[in-house]
């Protein structure tokens, strides 16, 4: 067999995709995520038994759900995690113009499920979240944008992200989603530095962000309320903060035990934004610090690949791909430990939810793509019907 080097790795000439794919694909981020995945069913199996029962299904309704949408999306992410950078880019572009379109047409068709924001599409089976979908194909299109300014003579592409950023802030923000809106400013903010943003126009645009939370403060009454909460020093026992915050402290470093937990008969979001207070309450701190350590595997793995990546596009998509992974596992460990105020955000792989999972497994498909040894040629070669 003839061999060719591409980069770090041998290329050898006629390889199926799959062996090609599994030489080349970081294990560890891949191994990491399985696990997650697997930690997410078995704490599903205690914290989704209590809503089932209430709203008059069987037991295990909520975690074979959870099990289906997982499998789902780890299909996804191996599919996608296969595709070469550029195909990811095309279809990218393709899903962003989709989820754009729908997140736009949610105050018309869109639903809240009677928690005062309206996010979701419901198809009566299932209910559909485009502001999950949405970030993904942002991250990609952003990275696209700033990567091509960089070529002579370039189109303005840092600039017309920040347009782009700042039109979906402000449709998730009239939801209102203030948790998904500071994801894709935080996610647009990593790539423009990477990118050699100035620091004056960073520090200025960090400034446009306190002066807009501001305003949000005096203008809705939902995001008043969330900070108000959050700054009062006494937490009422009979809120979701409180009960969270119980649940951690009677969990101590060893948990009470499987099964044993009391924190899902009260939290009525204890299977998807609180599911880490069950952890904690069942399994300890040692779950937790597991969990931490499986979030920040990925993001320094992925981090210390692209770091070496010499393509503009990739290395900003895969950065802030990364970092909005690990930055969001962080705003929803922070809320259950009072660290930041109530956000409403799934722990990407660990919480229940179908537009979460799946999105989620979208999202780290691209980013097991573009940090590949070799991440040109994959499964797109099967779609051209030629191999290598």
């Amino acid at each position: 067999m003839t061999e060719m080097v591409y980069g770090a790795v041998p290329v050898r000439e006629g390889e199926p995709v799959l062996p090609k794919w599994w030489r080349t694909v970081d294990k560890w981020t891949l191994s990491c995520v399985l696990i997650l995945f697997g930690i997410g069913l078995l704490l599903g199996l205690a914290a989704s038994v209590p809503l089932a029962e209430k709203n008059g299904f069987g037991a295990f309704h909520y975690v074979t759900r959870q099990a289906v949408f997982g499998g789902a999306a780890l299909i996804a992410m191996l599919i996608t995690s296969m595709m070469s950078p550029d195909l990811v880019r095309r279809l990218a572009v393709l899903g962003f113009l989709a989820a754009f379109i729908a997140l736009m047409g949610l105050p018309f068709f869109g639903t809240d499920f009677g928690k005062g924001a309206v996010r979701w599409y419901s198809l009566g089976f299932a209910s559909i979240q485009p502001s999950e979908f949405l970030k993904p194909g942002f991250i990609v299109v952003a990275a696209w944008m700033m990567a091509a300014s960089q070529e002579i003579n370039g189109p303005p592409g840092k600039s017309l992200s920040l347009v782009l950023a700042a039109i979906i802030v402000l449709l998730l923000a009239l939801q209102p989603d203030f948790g998904q809106a500071s994801l894709i400013l935080f996610g647009w903010g990593v790539m423009y530095f990477v990118a050699g943003a100035p620091m004056l126009l960073l520090a200025g645009l960090a400034g446009m962000v306190v002066l807009a939370g501001t305003f949000a403060y005096n203008s809705s009454e939902h995001f008043a309320r969330r900070i108000d909460g959050f700054l009062n020093p006494e937490v009422d026992p009979r809120t979701q903060l409180g009960f969270a915050e119980n649940a951690i402290r009677e969990g101590g470093f060893f948990g009470v035990g499987i099964g044993e937990g009391q924190v899902k008969w009260s939290l009525p979001d204890a299977h998807t934004d609180f599911i880490i207070a069950v952890a904690a309450e069942e399994y300890g701190l040692v779950l937790v610090l597991c969990i931490i350590a499986l979030y920040a595997i990925v993001v320094v793995r992925s981090m210390l690949r692209l770091i070496r990546e010499r393509d503009p596009f990739i290395r900003l998509a895969g950065t802030g791909l990364a970092a909005m992974f690990g930055v969001q596992a962080m705003i929803n460990m922070g809320v259950a430990v009072r660290l930041l105020p109530a956000k409403g955000m799934t722990l990407p792989f660990v919480s229940y939810g179908g537009s979460s999972l799946i999105a989620g497994g979208i999202a780290v498909g691209m980013l097991l793509a573009f940090t590949r040894v070799r991440p040109q040629g994959g499964i797109d070669e099967i779609f051209r019907g030629r191999g290598r």
